[in-house]
Protein backbone atom coordinates (compact mmCIF):
# COMPACT_ATOMS: atom_id res chain seq x y z
CA UNK A 1 0.00 0.00 0.00
CA UNK A 2 1.30 3.43 -1.12
CA UNK A 3 2.52 5.96 1.66
CA UNK A 4 0.22 8.50 -0.05
CA UNK A 5 -2.38 6.63 1.29
CA UNK A 6 -5.45 8.58 3.02
CA UNK A 7 -8.36 6.56 4.68
CA UNK A 8 -12.01 7.48 4.03
CA UNK A 9 -12.35 8.32 7.40
CA UNK A 10 -9.90 11.58 6.82
CA UNK A 11 -11.32 12.30 4.07
CA UNK A 12 -14.94 12.60 5.26
CA UNK A 13 -13.47 14.54 8.36
CA UNK A 14 -11.65 16.83 6.13
CA UNK A 15 -14.78 17.27 4.07
CA UNK A 16 -17.28 17.35 6.57
CA UNK A 17 -18.21 21.57 6.33
CA UNK A 18 -18.66 21.10 2.54
CA UNK A 19 -22.02 18.56 2.98
CA UNK A 20 -25.73 18.81 3.44
CA UNK A 21 -27.65 17.95 6.45
CA UNK A 22 -28.23 14.84 4.99
CA UNK A 23 -24.84 14.04 4.13
CA UNK A 24 -23.50 15.17 7.36
CA UNK A 25 -26.18 12.74 9.26
CA UNK A 26 -24.90 10.10 7.19
CA UNK A 27 -20.79 10.58 7.71
CA UNK A 28 -21.97 10.55 11.51
CA UNK A 29 -23.51 7.30 11.09
CA UNK A 30 -20.28 6.11 9.23
CA UNK A 31 -17.90 7.43 11.65
CA UNK A 32 -19.82 5.86 14.23
CA UNK A 33 -18.96 1.99 13.66
CA UNK A 34 -16.00 3.17 11.44
CA UNK A 35 -15.35 1.20 8.78
CA UNK A 36 -17.93 -1.82 9.77
CA UNK A 37 -20.73 0.50 9.33
CA UNK A 38 -20.57 0.41 5.35
CA UNK A 39 -19.66 -2.86 4.65
CA UNK A 40 -23.41 -3.93 3.77
CA UNK A 41 -25.39 -3.01 0.91
CA UNK A 42 -25.86 0.67 0.22
CA UNK A 43 -29.53 0.36 0.49
CA UNK A 44 -29.18 -1.01 4.13
CA UNK A 45 -26.60 1.87 5.00
CA UNK A 46 -29.19 4.22 3.85
CA UNK A 47 -31.65 2.78 5.70
CA UNK A 48 -29.50 3.08 8.97
CA UNK A 49 -28.65 6.16 8.68
CA UNK A 50 -31.83 7.41 7.47
CA UNK A 51 -31.34 9.04 4.37
CA UNK A 52 -32.19 8.35 1.03
CA UNK A 53 -29.93 5.84 -1.66
CA UNK A 54 -28.64 9.36 -4.30
CA UNK A 55 -27.88 10.42 -0.50
CA UNK A 56 -25.20 7.92 -0.11
CA UNK A 57 -24.39 7.75 -3.97
CA UNK A 58 -23.65 11.36 -3.54
CA UNK A 59 -21.23 11.12 -0.73
CA UNK A 60 -19.88 8.57 -2.10
CA UNK A 61 -18.59 10.53 -5.36
CA UNK A 62 -17.85 13.63 -3.06
CA UNK A 63 -15.28 11.29 -1.38
CA UNK A 64 -13.98 10.99 -5.05
CA UNK A 65 -15.29 7.45 -5.76
CA UNK A 66 -16.99 6.47 -9.02
CA UNK A 67 -19.39 4.57 -7.21
CA UNK A 68 -20.62 2.76 -3.72
CA UNK A 69 -18.57 -0.72 -4.69
CA UNK A 70 -15.66 1.41 -5.11
CA UNK A 71 -15.66 3.01 -1.87
CA UNK A 72 -16.51 -0.30 -0.49
CA UNK A 73 -13.07 -1.40 -2.13
CA UNK A 74 -11.57 1.11 -0.44
CA UNK A 75 -12.53 0.47 3.04
CA UNK A 76 -11.85 -3.31 2.61
CA UNK A 77 -8.32 -2.13 1.78
CA UNK A 78 -8.37 -0.34 4.98
CA UNK A 79 -9.16 -3.22 7.12
CA UNK A 80 -6.76 -4.97 5.44
CA UNK A 81 -4.38 -3.13 6.06
CA UNK A 82 -4.50 -2.26 9.43
CA UNK A 83 -4.51 -6.28 10.34
CA UNK A 84 -1.56 -6.75 8.43
CA UNK A 85 1.22 -8.48 10.28
CA UNK A 86 5.23 -7.59 9.65
CA UNK A 87 5.44 -10.71 7.18
CA UNK A 88 2.63 -9.51 5.09
CA UNK A 89 3.65 -5.81 5.22
CA UNK A 90 6.99 -6.92 4.03
CA UNK A 91 5.53 -9.04 1.23
CA UNK A 92 3.18 -6.25 0.53
CA UNK A 93 6.35 -3.35 -0.08
CA UNK A 94 8.34 -5.85 -1.72
CA UNK A 95 6.11 -6.69 -5.18
CA UNK A 96 6.82 -3.25 -5.81
CA UNK A 97 10.13 -2.16 -5.13
CA UNK A 98 11.65 0.09 -6.82
CA UNK A 99 15.70 0.32 -7.95
CA UNK A 100 16.67 2.80 -5.98
CA UNK A 101 18.80 2.19 -2.79
CA UNK A 102 17.19 1.80 0.43
CA UNK A 103 18.14 4.63 2.47
CA UNK A 104 16.69 6.73 -0.30
CA UNK A 105 12.99 5.15 -0.69
CA UNK A 106 13.00 4.62 3.32
CA UNK A 107 13.87 8.88 3.60
CA UNK A 108 11.10 9.66 0.69
CA UNK A 109 8.80 7.23 2.57
CA UNK A 110 9.33 9.31 5.63
CA UNK A 111 9.67 12.38 4.52
CA UNK A 112 5.87 11.72 2.66
CA UNK A 113 4.94 10.66 6.01
CA UNK A 114 6.04 13.71 8.09
CA UNK A 115 4.27 15.87 4.97
CA UNK A 116 0.67 14.32 5.08
CA UNK A 117 0.72 14.49 8.65
CA UNK A 118 1.78 17.53 9.59
CA UNK A 119 -0.65 19.22 7.01
CA UNK A 120 -3.55 17.97 8.64
CA UNK A 121 -2.46 19.37 12.01
CA UNK A 122 -4.03 22.69 13.02
CA UNK A 123 -1.75 24.90 15.47
CA UNK A 124 -5.36 25.32 17.38
CA UNK A 125 -5.52 21.39 17.90
CA UNK A 126 -1.67 21.58 18.79
CA UNK A 127 -2.29 24.37 21.06
CA UNK A 128 -5.32 22.17 22.88
CA UNK A 129 -3.35 20.02 23.30
CA UNK A 130 -0.61 21.56 24.80
CA UNK A 131 -2.79 23.26 27.16
CA UNK A 132 -4.14 19.96 28.63
CA UNK A 133 -0.60 18.32 29.11
CA UNK A 134 0.64 21.59 30.77
CA UNK A 135 -1.75 21.90 33.58
CA UNK A 136 -0.16 20.67 36.53
CA UNK A 137 -3.81 20.81 37.96
CA UNK A 138 -4.48 17.84 36.00
CA UNK A 139 -2.87 14.13 36.63
CA UNK A 140 -1.16 12.90 33.36
CA UNK A 141 -0.75 9.30 33.24
CA UNK A 142 0.86 7.94 29.78
CA UNK A 143 0.48 4.23 28.36
CA UNK A 144 1.53 2.30 25.15
CA UNK A 145 0.84 -1.06 23.53
CA UNK A 146 3.58 -3.66 23.01
CA UNK A 147 5.38 -1.99 20.31
CA UNK A 148 4.47 1.88 21.03
CA UNK A 149 5.15 1.66 24.53
CA UNK A 150 8.63 2.59 23.78
CA UNK A 151 6.96 5.97 23.02
CA UNK A 152 5.19 6.24 25.96
CA UNK A 153 7.95 5.78 28.01
CA UNK A 154 10.17 8.28 26.35
CA UNK A 155 7.38 10.94 26.35
CA UNK A 156 7.14 9.90 29.91
CA UNK A 157 10.91 10.70 30.75
CA UNK A 158 10.90 14.27 29.23
CA UNK A 159 7.46 15.34 30.65
CA UNK A 160 7.71 13.94 34.05
CA UNK A 161 10.76 16.57 34.40
CA UNK A 162 8.71 19.35 32.79
CA UNK A 163 5.82 19.06 35.35
CA UNK A 164 4.47 16.86 38.33
CA UNK A 165 1.78 14.61 38.90
CA UNK A 166 3.31 12.53 35.70
CA UNK A 167 2.35 8.58 35.58
CA UNK A 168 3.74 5.74 33.37
CA UNK A 169 1.23 3.32 33.38
CA UNK A 170 3.00 -0.70 33.50
CA UNK A 171 2.72 -2.50 30.03
CA UNK A 172 0.59 -5.12 32.36
CA UNK A 173 -2.92 -4.38 31.95
CA UNK A 174 -3.44 -6.15 34.98
CA UNK A 175 -2.37 -3.41 36.72
CA UNK A 176 -4.24 -0.75 35.42
CA UNK A 177 -7.37 -0.89 37.80
CA UNK A 178 -5.10 0.54 40.32
CA UNK A 179 -4.52 3.53 37.95
CA UNK A 180 -7.98 4.21 37.54
CA UNK A 181 -8.82 4.12 40.94
CA UNK A 182 -7.04 6.96 41.32
CA UNK A 183 -7.94 9.25 38.34
CA UNK A 184 -10.48 12.07 38.02
CA UNK A 185 -12.72 14.07 35.96
CA UNK A 186 -10.92 16.51 34.15
CA UNK A 187 -7.47 14.17 34.72
CA UNK A 188 -5.73 13.32 31.36
CA UNK A 189 -4.76 10.31 29.83
CA UNK A 190 -1.78 9.65 26.81
CA UNK A 191 -2.32 6.46 24.63
CA UNK A 192 -0.55 5.30 21.82
CA UNK A 193 -1.70 2.76 19.47
CA UNK A 194 -1.39 2.37 15.93
CA UNK A 195 -2.09 -1.10 13.83
CA UNK A 196 -2.60 -3.81 14.99
CA UNK A 197 -4.53 -1.93 17.73
CA UNK A 198 -4.77 -3.66 21.00
CA UNK A 199 -8.14 -4.66 22.78
CA UNK A 200 -6.91 -4.05 26.37
CA UNK A 201 -5.73 -0.31 25.45
CA UNK A 202 -9.73 -0.16 24.18
CA UNK A 203 -11.29 -1.28 27.49
CA UNK A 204 -8.46 1.31 29.25
CA UNK A 205 -10.11 3.68 27.65
CA UNK A 206 -13.61 3.42 27.76
CA UNK A 207 -13.32 2.71 31.38
CA UNK A 208 -11.33 5.76 32.04
CA UNK A 209 -13.95 8.00 29.71
CA UNK A 210 -16.60 7.04 32.10
CA UNK A 211 -14.97 8.66 34.77
CA UNK A 212 -14.27 12.04 32.72
CA UNK A 213 -10.75 11.57 31.77
CA UNK A 214 -9.97 13.46 28.51
CA UNK A 215 -7.83 10.95 26.06
CA UNK A 216 -5.18 12.52 24.02
CA UNK A 217 -4.68 9.79 21.42
CA UNK A 218 -1.39 9.26 19.24
CA UNK A 219 -2.52 6.85 16.36
CA UNK A 220 -2.03 5.80 12.59
CA UNK A 221 -3.59 7.36 9.56
CA UNK A 222 -6.11 4.40 9.91
CA UNK A 223 -7.42 5.54 13.49
CA UNK A 224 -7.49 3.73 16.34
CA UNK A 225 -10.93 2.23 18.12
CA UNK A 226 -9.62 4.59 20.80
CA UNK A 227 -10.37 7.56 18.44
CA UNK A 228 -14.45 7.50 19.41
CA UNK A 229 -13.42 8.18 22.98
CA UNK A 230 -10.54 10.37 22.47
CA UNK A 231 -10.49 14.57 22.96
CA UNK A 232 -8.11 14.88 21.19
CA UNK A 233 -6.10 12.40 18.57
CA UNK A 234 -3.40 12.53 16.16
CA UNK A 235 -3.21 10.72 12.85
CA UNK A 236 0.31 9.96 12.07
CA UNK A 237 0.59 8.31 8.58
CA UNK A 238 3.60 5.06 10.08
CA UNK A 239 3.81 2.63 6.43
CA UNK A 240 7.46 2.84 5.03
CA UNK A 241 9.15 0.11 3.18
CA UNK A 242 9.76 -2.19 6.03
CA UNK A 243 7.84 -5.23 7.90
CA UNK A 244 7.47 -3.08 10.53
CA UNK A 245 5.75 0.70 10.83
CA UNK A 246 7.37 3.67 11.77
CA UNK A 247 8.02 5.88 14.29
CA UNK A 248 9.67 8.94 13.17
CA UNK A 249 6.47 10.74 12.60
CA UNK A 250 5.00 10.50 16.23
CA UNK A 251 8.70 10.96 17.96
CA UNK A 252 8.79 14.36 15.81
CA UNK A 253 5.09 15.24 17.34
CA UNK A 254 6.34 14.62 20.53
CA UNK A 255 9.56 16.29 21.00
CA UNK A 256 7.56 19.55 19.27
CA UNK A 257 4.61 18.74 21.91
CA UNK A 258 7.59 18.37 24.76
CA UNK A 259 9.44 21.82 23.63
CA UNK A 260 6.29 23.47 23.60
CA UNK A 261 5.12 22.01 27.20
CA UNK A 262 8.71 23.57 28.39
CA UNK A 263 8.53 26.36 27.27
CA UNK A 264 5.13 27.05 28.79
CA UNK A 265 5.81 26.13 32.47
CA UNK A 266 9.99 27.24 31.72
CA UNK A 267 9.78 28.75 35.23
CA UNK A 268 8.23 25.80 37.41
CA UNK A 269 10.32 23.44 34.62
CA UNK A 270 13.50 25.07 35.33
CA UNK A 271 13.61 24.49 39.01
CA UNK A 272 12.44 21.30 38.51
CA UNK A 273 15.67 20.76 36.44
CA UNK A 274 17.86 22.47 38.75
CA UNK A 275 16.79 20.14 41.24
CA UNK A 276 17.19 17.35 39.33
CA UNK A 277 20.71 18.30 38.50
CA UNK A 278 21.24 18.39 42.00
CA UNK A 279 20.28 14.85 42.46
CA UNK A 280 22.44 13.90 39.73
CA UNK A 281 25.73 15.70 41.04
CA UNK A 282 25.00 13.67 44.49
CA UNK A 283 24.42 10.32 42.98
CA UNK A 284 27.51 10.52 39.99
CA UNK A 285 25.62 9.00 37.66
CA UNK A 286 27.00 11.30 34.87
CA UNK A 287 30.85 11.78 34.38
CA UNK A 288 32.73 14.53 34.99
CA UNK A 289 35.25 16.10 32.97
CA UNK A 290 35.83 19.02 35.62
Amino acid sequence: MPTSFRSVQSQLQKRMDDLTRAEKQLAHILMENYPASALGSITELAQRSGVSTPTVARLVQKLGFDGFPQFQQALRGEVSATLSNPISKHENWAQNTPGTHMLNRFAEAVSNNMRQTFSRISSEKFDEVCDLLADSDRSLHIVGGRISRSLADYFFTHIQVVRPGVTHMTSNSNAWPHYILDMSEGDVLVIFDVRRYENDLRRLAEMTHERGVKIILFTDQWGSPVSKLAANKFNCHIEVPSAWDSSVVIMLLLEAIIAEVQGRNWESTKERMRTLEELFDRTRLFRKFT
